[in-house]
């Protein structure tokens, strides 16, 4: 249980990360890129060391699928909070944990009690109320150009990018990859990192250091988060891992926009974190 503490704080950190660069003015896509590139760099200096296998068959498959899910959610969400009201875009996001309960119990047979169905419930809820009020109050008006259908277009693609990568970190367990899931984490970081650098490339933005700096740093970061994810998801069901890990990542995101960032939040946010907390004791 406490590895699954320090997982759900892993990837909250990891947020907070890339929230300190966006403050510093570095550009996102060029952070990314170089983040995915560096976890790729370490794990294969790391399988030089030990003469591991590079990879399995299974393992460049869903490595694969999750590489291209990743970079594809992050240009997607990038594009979209362009476009669309922040609220969506965010909620959107944040709900995409949906995806991998509902695969873990329909397609992997995993156990689900009328209490944890409860608590999910409750914490899709506290999700979607801190999302909206930190939204509404710091979002800005950019995007309300869409139309309606646009916009629930927008939303589902950014759901469907993002859940479709959270259900590939379940799959590694049932592809019977928990050995290899190192090696996995190496070919999903290099083919976001490769497809990141191309549209960076495409962009004709040439990558400053204080970019690449960061973007090391991160990835050195999401290694940890991402190891230690799959580390529990190895011998802990994703009806558990899931909906617990993404309300105290949020929880603490939203503690930490209040005293941290000093954003103001509003009722809603505290609603949420009480219907979140209730939903970690529900799940549990």
């Amino acid at each position: 249980m406490l590895l699954l503490l320090w997982a759900a704080c892993l990837s909250f950190g990891f947020g907070q990360l890339f929230k300190w660069s966006q403050r510093r003015g570095c550009h996102a896509p060029t952070v990314v890129s170089s983040n995915y590139l560096a976890m790729a760099s370490v794990l294969a200096a790391w399988h030089v060391w030990t003469g591991n296998d590079f990879a399995v068959t299974a393992s460049l498959m869903v490595g694969g699928a999750m590489g291209v899910s990743f970079i594809v959610a992050m240009l997607v969400m990038t594009a979209a909070l362009e476009r669309a009201p922040v609220v969506l875009v965010l909620t959107c996001f944040r709900l995409s944990i949906l995806a991998p309960i509902v695969v873990s119990v329909w397609l992997w047979g995993e156990s689900l009690s009328v209490s944890q169905a409860a608590g999910i419930c409750l914490a899709l809820l506290a999700l979607a109320l801190i999302t909206s009020s930190r939204a509404s109050v710091g979002g800005s008006p950019v995007g309300h150009s869409l139309s309606t259908v646009a916009a629930v277009f927008t939303g589902v693609a950014v759901f469907g990018c993002q859940a479709f990568g959270q259900v590939c970190l379940r799959w590694v367990h049932y592809a019977g990859l928990d050995e290899q899931r190192l090696t996995v984490l190496m070919t999903c970081a290099a083919t976001a990192g490769l497809l990141g650098s191309v549209v960076v490339l495409g962009q004709r933005r040439r990558p400053r250091a204080r970019d690449l700096r960061m973007g090391v740093g991160i990835g050195l970061f999401n290694l940890a988060a991402l190891g230690t994810s799959l580390s529990v998801l190895s011998g802990l069901d994703g009806t558990l891992f899931f909906p617990v890990t993404g309300c105290i990542a949020v929880l603490l995101d939203a503690a930490s926009a209040h005293f941290w960032w000093k954003e103001r939040l509003g009722r809603g946010a505290a609603l949420g974190a009480a219907l979140g907390a209730l939903a970690m004791l529900l799940v549990l």
